[in-house]
């Protein structure tokens, strides 16, 4: 029996929409950040010892990371339906994206949801200006450049495509939905990346994204 160890907004959100579409039973097993610091409770660690969602638990084998889980449930329990043959240029490109996700793309957004943090800490008077002009100073020098580069790329990739790596979702979907739904959220407007935005609609108006919503709860980027 599959059991799914999901934490409310996270990662996990996407494991949870891939085994929807691949309609297996599974056991949910839910987790709430801290109101305060919004991190994982420290339940996670008795799990996988990072203390990190998902965990993927299948009979004895527990995995973490999403690509990896990803990977497992596409081999595993999906014969095939999420990944393009072997031989196709496609298939580079779902790699490609199911790696991209979370090597190229996502450092920069959470610079730039460490930055919203520094600015929005607690500290002295004297202290939170020089801790909002670096803040400020590395958004605008550094992270938003390379987010608006890094979404330009994907909204290049998606101008006339339905899905990342083919005509239906594929791994590369799954794993790209974190960071795309993040980016949206909070570092960028729907309407300068219109390819995202409607890539973004066709995957919430999927049945198994909304059976996922359903069961673990809203998809809010914190």
């Amino acid at each position: 029996m599959i059991r799914l160890h999901h934490l409310n907004s996270s990662r996990s959100q996407r494991i949870l929409w891939m085994l929807e579409e691949l309609e297996v039973p599974y056991e949910l097993v839910e987790y709430q950040r801290d109101s305060q610091t919004l991190l994982a409770p420290a339940a996670l660690k008795q799990i996988h010892p990072l203390g990190k969602a998902p965990v993927l638990e299948d009979g004895e084998r527990v995995l973490a990371e999403s690509g990896l889980i990803i990977e497992y449930l596409g081999q595993r329990y999906g014969q095939g339906r999420f990944c393009p043959p072997q031989d196709s240029d496609e298939y580079w490109s779902c790699r490609y994206w199911l790696h991209y996700a979370e090597g190229s793309l996502m450092p920069f957004l959470l610079l730039a949801l460490v930055m919203k943090k520094l600015r929005e800490a607690p500290m002295p008077f004297f202290i939170k200006p020089m801790a909002k002009a670096l803040a400020g100073k590395v958004m605008s020098t550094f992270v938003q450049p390379n987010i608006q580069r890094h979404l330009g790329w994907v909204e290049q990739h998606l101008t006339n495509r339905s899905w990342f790596a083919g005509d239906a979702p594929t791994l590369a979907d799954f794993q790209m939905s974190f960071p795309l739904d993040a980016a949206l959220q909070r570092a960028a407007s729907a309407d300068d990346y219109p390819a995202i935005a409607g890539w973004l609609r066709r995957v919430h108006a999927r049945p198994a994204w909304q059976r996922a919503e359903s069961r673990g709860g809203a998809f809010k980027v914190l």
